[in-house]
């Protein structure tokens, strides 16, 4: 083998690496966004690695098309396979949180996509529709490319498009409140659970709040949601005053890590709506705190 052929296999892995890694956090954002899992995200970007490396790359016309294309794919199979093992989860699923840089939260759109209230409105979806939903609404791909992504006629998935949306828009979030209104509503149930102040905490919660609390049959977590700003109270009066409660971005939006030592004991996403908080979804599964020890970058 003469080194021209040497150097010009060295090239074309090179590029192929290089078209990779251009992509790999929207690989990641698209892989976290259709199934709620960063460790699944990252097997979804090996497997479309592995396929990525075995294409005829003269073939390939759009490159960020064609690994968006294998990342679904992966994705979708993986979600169907998860579907069953949720159908058995110990108590309320909750997404796996992600630190998550400010940018995320100034990109709003990416922001309400990653957040943990538009992930469990897309858990209400089939695999195929969320798909096509997350495609077409989050990263605006045109109707052809998703067709070949989900192996559906572009009117198919037009129709799949349509009906997720309208399935969304009765669910979905209200709009983000500003991000100065979110600090001082999060600062203030902050406050609330660390000093104990019941009335406090009574103050910053939506008469109708829900709380979600995902142990996964590890650790202590209830198995219901728990409904009401009374009940709700009662269940945050319970965190022991020997927990450090820091604020920090997750999946874009207000969170707060709660500590037991050196150790992350919970995460705490929160929705705010009109000044008060209308979801806390806490996330105490260990399995699921993994990636909290770094930011994950996101982006569309």
């Amino acid at each position: 083998m003469d080194d021209r052929t040497t150097n010009d296999r060295g090239d074309h892995r090179a590029g192929v690496t290089r078209a990779f890694v251009t992509h790999r956090n929207l690989l990641f954002t698209v892989a976290y966004e259709l199934l709620g899992s960063a460790a699944d995200a990252e097997d979804v970007l090996q497997e479309t690695w592995l396929r990525w490396v075995g294409v005829d790359h003269e073939t390939v016309r759009d490159q960020r098309a064609y690994l968006v294309r294998i990342a679904t794919r992966q994705a979708l199979a993986q979600l169907r396979a998860l579907g069953r093992r949720r159908e058995s989860y110990v108590g309320p699923w909750l997404p796996e949180p992600l630190l998550t840089a400010p940018d995320v939260a100034e990109d709003v759109e990416l922001a309400d996509s990653v957040s943990m209230a538009m992930l469990l409105v897309l858990e209400t979806l089939t695999p195929t529709e969320r798909a096509v939903f997350v495609l077409r609404e989050v990263f605006d791909l045109p109707y052809e490319e998703i067709a070949e992504a989900v192996d559906k006629s572009p009117a198919a998935v037009r129709q799949i498009a349509h009906r997720a949306r309208a399935h969304v828009a009765a669910r979905r979030p209200r709009a983000a409140p500003s991000a100065a209104d979110n600090h001082r509503t999060v600062e203030a149930f902050r406050r609330a659970v660390e000093t104990g102040d019941l009335q406090g905490l009574l103050d910053v919660l939506a008469p109708d709040v829900v709380l979600l609390t995902d142990g996964g049959g590890v650790v202590r977590a209830a198995l219901a949601p728990v409904v009401g700003a009374e009940r709700v109270a009662q269940v945050l009066g319970r965190i022991s005053a020997t927990m450090a409660l820091r604020p920090t971005q997750v999946n874009g939006a207000p969170a707060l890590l709660v500590r037991q030592g050196d150790e992350i004991d919970t995460v705490l996403a929160l929705r705010v709506d009109d000044g008060l908080i209308t979801g806390l979804y806490a996330v105490r599964n260990p399995d699921k705190l993994s990636h909290l020890d770094r930011g994950t970058p996101l982006s569309r």
